[in-house]
């Protein structure tokens, strides 16, 4: 399998040069507040399976996370917000890549919850691994910063964001392949960039289509 080969080889190389800055920034993370520097939250994996998704932890404490973040919370760390923004807390996902839990492109996966929630969407969509990146998550590289916009989050992302993201989603997975894999990759990097955060957000109207 190609894909997965593709997987293995970028996940490991991605991992081994960020690993320095990973054990530095862990470190930050315990020396700011107590806690793991790792937070591991139960996620829907392929078919259907939970597994644990890691991240650099963002929060004060660990076991009181919430599974959405809609908008500015007080928990989140100085630190944490700056992991957050630039999505490095993201990062230790490429150990779940190398596990076989997840791939590098692929619907992000997301609570049970919310799976069970939208269940015949993701039974199409996790039919495959779940991913670090994708066209939706592209799109929506910004999300905190919208939910924080609108006058009912929680209304917004599940009438408005989720049912997009499970369109671009499903709409990416018909065509497909390693070429365009790589290209989403690409794509992911410049959408982090700071001159293109502005210009991400500017697409998206917080409050279109909540009532």
């Amino acid at each position: 399998m190609l894909k997965r080969s593709l997987d293995l080889l970028v996940a490991a190389l991605l991992l081994a040069i960020s690993l320095p800055l990973l054990v530095l920034l862990a470190l930050a993370v315990r020396l700011e507040s107590p806690g793991p520097a790792i937070f591991r939250q139960v996620r829907m994996g392929r078919g259907f399976r939970p597994f644990a998704l890691l991240k650099l932890r963002t929060m004060r404490g660990c076991s009181d996370e919430r599974p959405f973040t809609l908008g500015a919370d007080p928990r989140i760390t100085r630190l944490g917000g700056w992991l957050r923004r630039c999505k490095i807390d993201e990062l230790p996902q490429l150990w779940n890549v190398l596990r076989g839990e997840m791939s590098l492109v692929g619907p992000r996966p997301v609570i049970p919850a919310l799976a069970v929630e939208f269940r015949a969407a993701y039974l199409h969509l996790l039919a495959v691994r779940p991913g670090l990146t994708d066209p939706a998550t592209i799109k929506y590289c910004r999300e905190t910063e919208l939910l924080a916009q609108a006058a009912h989050p929680m209304a917004f992302f599940k009438q408005v964001v989720t049912p997009d993201k499970l369109r671009i989603s499903a709409d990416y997975l018909v065509q497909a392949t390693v070429w365009s894999d790589l290209g989403v990759l690409l794509h992911t990097a410049r959408a982090l960039l700071p001159v293109k955060r502005g210009k991400e957000a500017a697409h998206l109207s917080p409050f279109a289509g909540v009532r």
